[in-house]
């Protein structure tokens, strides 16, 4: 498990690239993420430098309308990114099928997870992104 002390912090977007090879590097094998923070924060940029990371070959931009975006890597492996924001309570997650990403075997990228926390894995990475004075994100793993 991770220290709850765990912290990235990412002063500048060059350092996207190198966040995103730690964010995997803690996660290890597991495969579901879930993204809190204000509006603004930059999980959408954070999760589309995960995506890349994975070697996705499509364009990563925000499920904020169509709920969730599937992704492809360069070997042909799908990776789910979902935007609850929208989202008014749980039994929306249910309708469009919530649980065959949460424990599936493919990436999952959560934004806004809150709704549905208490269906998320017990092993979920979870992120909580907040802004710094300096306009720095700061990732904190829970």
């Amino acid at each position: 498990m991770i220290n709850a002390n765990f912290k990235i912090i990412i002063s500048e977007l060059k350092h996207l690239p190198r966040a995103a090879e730690d964010i995997l590097a803690v996660a290890g094998s597991r495969r579901i993420f879930a993204f809190s923070g204000p509006l603004g924060s930059g999980k959408t940029t954070i999760i589309k430098a995960i995506c890349k990371k994975l070697g996705a070959v499509d364009s990563v931009t925000s499920p904020s309308f169509t709920l969730v975006n599937e992704y492809l890597t360069d070997s042909g492996e799908p990776v789910y990114h979902i935007d609850l924001y929208r989202i008014k309570n749980i039994s929306e997650a249910y309708d469009f099928g919530i649980e065959e990403y949460l424990y599936g075997t493919s990436y999952c990228f959560i934004e806004w997870p809150e709704i549905i926390e208490e269906l998320l894995p017990e092993n979920t990475v979870r992120i909580k992104i907040s802004v710094g004075p300096q306009e720095e994100r700061i990732l904190d793993f829970e």
